[in-house]
């Protein structure tokens, strides 16, 4: 078999939807970013992080890009475990639901390859697929999973998922689940129904989804130490195990199979050397293997999701508007666009946060479940954006 380095050798911005807040930005009406500021917030970032793990959170992965350029990659802190060993920018991570992004992505490729279409009811592929409301079952389109307009109630049946009953059996229940509205008409986030897209990519292509996934996205882009599920985590040549508070601090336990069930939702691992060449691919740096059309519609608000606007201390103060788009958050970051996920499973935290105008972004990846690290990408916003300093970091932002 051929190894992920030699596909890669082998197979070698976003704008943005009307009606939103501000207008699609051309890469060509991009507000440039002097390299001297984006230096300067890469290199309190990684103050930030050195500081945050010298007061005992386990372990920290950063990645920050400006244009072609990867400014930051680093790890903080140790892996944990019997023989842990120092984090760097190839250490894996569990990304968590920075996974969706991957989802909507591998879907957007497969729009613009005519192998599927975003309008397609969704029963067309997945003919038992049925909801309470029967009628607006039949009106289900794959862009209404990805956008999470399915009208079932937040986190239908995660706490299942978390007891370990299987995605198929849950799957099958979701005609049992309580509807928040009508199919297609609001937005309730889930995991188990938004990963009825890997049963579609299957139908349509005859491959697994996370096949497609390491084909079409990881491979193209060099992601080498991407993986999917628990075993291709532990079998990695670094991983970061994931901690939970004990009653003496930290502890470092397995980490759990059940999300990782669940691969187009939260199934995705990768180092900070791995997610920056996603954010520059998500930037637009990578038109062969995502064109400007793709990103443009990728990006687009589809629904309000007025849950956002407060949650963290950042949130209630910066956002002034919050949509979902195609596997995307996408937020009015004090009055700049920012398209943005943020991911967490037991022991792992993520956080993803793109300016396109100002063609940069930042990674975070935690192996413990502190609220301090999710702090670091709000600093990193406001200096780019030259908004007035707040320490995040203290405020103990975070949240989902």
């Amino acid at each position: 078999m051929l190894s992920r380095k030699l596909l890669t050798l082998l197979f070698s911005t976003a704008a943005w939807a009307a009606g939103f807040v501000h207008a699609a930005p051309a890469p060509a009406e991009r507000l440039p970013v002097p390299a001297a500021r984006v230096d300067a917030a890469a290199a309190e970032i990684d103050r930030l992080a050195r500081e945050i793990v010298a007061g005992g959170v386990p372990g920290i992965a950063v990645a920050i890009v400006h244009g072609q350029r990867v400014v930051l990659a680093r790890g903080y802190g140790r892996t944990g475990g019997p023989g842990g060993e120092r984090i760097d920018a190839d250490t894996v991570f569990r990304t968590a639901s920075l996974s969706k992004g991957f989802a909507g992505t591998l879907a957007a490729v497969l729009v613009e390859r005519g192998a599927l279409e975003w309008d397609m009811p969704l029963s067309q592929q997945l003919p038992t697929f049925q909801l309470a409301d029967a009628a607006g079952s039949a009106r289900v389109t794959v862009r209404d999973v990805l956008a999470h307009r399915l009208g079932l109630k937040f986190h239908t049946f995660d706490r299942d998922l978390e007891a370990d009953v299987p995605f198929p059996v849950l799957a099958a229940r979701l005609d049992e689940a309580p509807m928040l509205c009508p199919p297609g008409e609001c937005f309730g986030y889930q995991n188990v129904a938004f990963s009825l897209i890997g049963d579609v990519v299957f139908a349509v292509t005859g491959d697994f989804f996370t096949r497609q996934v390491e084909t079409r996205l990881f491979t193209p882009l060099g992601m080498e130490n991407a993986t999917f599920g628990r075993d291709g985590l532990e079998s990695s040549q670094r991983w970061a195990r994931p901690h939970v508070r004990g009653r003496n601090g930290w502890v470092a336990v397995r980490p759990r199979e059940n999300y990782f069930r669940v691969p187009p939702a939260a199934g995705v691992n990768a180092s900070v050397n791995d997610m920056a060449l996603w954010a520059k691919a998500q930037l637009g740096h990578r038109p062969d293997v995502l064109s400007p059309a793709l990103l443009a519609d990728l990006h687009r608000p589809l629904v309000r999701t007025p849950d956002q606007l407060s949650g963290s201390a950042w949130r209630n103060e910066r956002v002034e508007n919050a949509h979902y788009a195609t596997g995307w958050r996408v937020f009015d970051y004090a009055g700049e666009p920012l398209i943005y996920h943020a991911g967490a499973v037991q022991g792992y935290r993520a956080m993803i946060g793109l300016l396109p105008r100002r063609d940069t972004g930042i990674v975070v990846l935690w192996n413990n479940e502190s609220r301090q690290p999710s702090g670091l990408m709000p600093i990193y916003l406001d200096r780019i954006l030259r908004l007035p300093a707040h320490d995040w970091v203290q405020a103990n932002s975070g949240g989902r």
